[in-house]
C-alpha cells in the first residue's frame, strides 16, 4: 500500500515563507551583465522509506550563490545554488531585437535529508524544461522581462511555480534598464468595439438585463481530523479538526472550494516554539504554521497553492496573522463559523474548529479556550441584569397600583 505525506520547507529558512530573491550577475569586466529578481515554489515528488511517496514542498530563498552564472555576446546562463547540493538554472539566448528564455534546469540533491527526509535514493534528481511555451516569453533587447502572472512548469515529478519576475539579461552597459517588456500574461484583455451598424432597421422592444449569475452556494463542509504524529506507532503532537472551505480570486474572479478530508493527507512538524501542519490533494495544498510565544500560541502563517480543474494556478499566503489565540498545554475551540480574509485574494472559513499545536498528551485534546462566539458566559450577566431589571419593574407597578386603590377607598370615605 503506498501512502503520500507532503513536507513543507523553505530552505533554511526555519518559518519564514516565499520571499524574492535577488540577483547581480557581473561580466568579466565586473559589469552588471544580468539580473534577475523572482519568486519561485517547488513541489517535488519523491520515494521514501517503507513503500511510500513523499512530496518535498519548498521555496527559492533569498539567499543564493550566482557561481556557474555567465554572460556571453549570444547566450547567458543563471545558475542559482541554494542548500546543500540543490540549484536552479535558466539559459537566454540573444536575436537581432530580442532575447529569451530557453531552458530551466532543477538540481536537487535527494541525500539532503532535511529538504527529503527517508527518501530511498542519495543521488541527484536533475529535470530540464524547454520554456518556450510558457509564460517566458521573448522581451525586447535593452528591456527587462517583467512578469507577476503565475507560471507553472512541470515536468518529471517536479512542479515549479514562478512569479513576481524581473528579468533582464544582455545588460547593456552595466546599468539596469528602466523600461519593462510585460508577458502577454500581464497585458489586460481590451475589449473589441462593437462593429457600428448604419442601416435603418426596425424598431425593435428593448430586452430585458441580463442578470448576474451568482456565485453558487456550498454546502457547510465536511470536518476533517487532521492529526500530525511523529513517527509510525507514535501518538499526534499535533491536533487539528475543522470543516474549511476556501474563497480565492483568479484573476478578479471569485471562486470557492470546500477541503473535502476523504482524500487529504495530513503531516507536518512539530517543535518546541513552531509546529506545521500540511494538507494536501491533487488540488489543493495549504500550510498552517503556528508559533508559541510567552506560553501563548497563536496561528502565526497560511499559504495556499491552488490548481483548478481549468488548469488556473493560484498561490497566496500571509505570515504575519495572529489567530486561534490559547495558552500552550490548553486547545483553542470555536465551533460556529469563523471566516478571516488571508489576504485580499484568500479567505477562509472555519466550521467545528478545534485545534492543539503544542503540549498534545496522549493523543487527546486539553482544557479548551473557547472563542467569544461559542462562549456563553458573557451573557449570564446580561441574563441577571434583564431579569433584575423586569423584577424591579413588575414590583414598581404593583405599587403604584396600590397606591392608586387605597387613594380611591379614602375618597369613597
Amino acid at each position: 500500500m503506498i501512502h503520500r505525506a507532503v513536507l513543507f520547507l523553505a530552505l533554511g529558512l526555519g518559518t519564514q515563507l516565499t520571499s524574492a530573491t535577488e540577483v547581480l550577475v557581473n561580466n568579466t569586466e565586473g559589469k552588471l551583465c544580468l539580473y534577475a529578481n523572482l519568486k519561485v515554489n517547488f513541489s517535488v515528488a519523491y520515494e521514501a522509506i517503507g513503500d511510500k511517496n513523499a512530496t518535498a514542498v519548498f521555496s527559492l530563498p533569498d539567499a543564493v550563490l550566482t557561481n556557474g552564472s555567465s554572460c556571453a555576446n549570444s547566450s547567458s546562463t543563471l545558475r542559482l545554488s541554494f542548500g546543500q547540493g540543490h540549484s536552479w538554472t535558466m539559459t537566454f539566448s540573444k536575436g537581432a531585437q530580442n532575447y529569451q528564455a530557453d531552458s530551466v534546469t532543477v538540481d536537487l540533491n535527494l541525500a539532503d535529508a532535511a529538504v527529503f527526509p527517508n527518501a530511498t535514493s542519495n543521488e541527484t534528481m536533475s529535470v530540464t524544461v524547454n520554456v518556450n511555451a510558457t509564460n517566458l516569453s521573448k522581451a525586447v533587447l535593452g528591456t527587462c522581462y517583467s512578469c507577476n502572472s503565475q507560471d507553472v512548469i512541470r515536468e518529471g515529478g517536479v512542479s515549479q511555480t514562478l512569479w513576481s519576475v524581473l528579468i533582464q539579461a544582455f545588460v547593456a552597459n552595466g546599468s539596469k534598464s528602466q523600461e519593462i517588456t510585460s508577458c502577454a500574461a500581464d497585458v489586460p484583455i481590451t475589449p473589441s468595439p462593437a462593429p457600428t451598424n448604419t442601416s435603418t432597421a426596425a424598431p425593435t422592444t428593448a430586452a430585458a438585463p441580463t442578470t448576474a449569475i451568482p456565485t453558487p452556494m456550498l454546502p457547510t463542509p465536511t470536518t476533517g481530523k487532521y492529526h500530525v504524529t511523529t513517527g509510525v506507532n507514535s501518538t499526534a503532537c499535533l491536533m487539528a479538526d475543522f470543516g474549511l472551505s476556501i474563497g480565492f480570486k483568479i484573476q478578479g474572479q471569485l471562486q470557492k472550494m470546500n477541503l473535502e478530508p476523504n482524500g487529504t493527507n495530513a503531516s507536518g512538524t512539530c517543535g518546541v516554539n513552531s509546529s506545521q501542519l500540511v494538507l494536501s490533494n491533487p488540488t489543493a495544498t495549504l500550510v498552517f504554521t503556528f508559533v508559541n510565544e510567552t506560553a501563548k500560541f497563536h496561528l502565526h502563517a497560511v499559504t495556499v497553492n491552488i490548481t483548478t480543474g481549468s488548469g488556473q494556478q493560484f498561490y497566496s499566503e500571509n505570515t504575519n496573522l495572529s489567530l486561534w489565540v490559547a495558552s500552550v498545554g490548553s486547545s483553542y475551540m470555536c465551533n460556529k463559523e469563523q471566516s478571516y480574509n488571508i489576504s485580499e485574494s484568500l479567505a477562509l472559513h472555519t466550521f467545528d474548529l478545534h485545534v492543539q499545536p503544542f503540549a498534545v498528551a496522549s493523543g487527546k485534546f486539553s482544557t479548551a479556550h473557547e472563542c467569544s462566539m461559542d462562549d456563553t458566559t458573557a451573557l449570564i450577566p446580561i441574563i441577571v441584569g434583564c431579569a433584575l431589571t423586569g423584577l424591579i419593574l413588575i414590583v414598581v407597578v404593583a405599587y403604584i397600583i396600590g397606591r392608586r386603590k387605597t387613594y380611591v377607598g379614602y375618597q369613597t370615605l
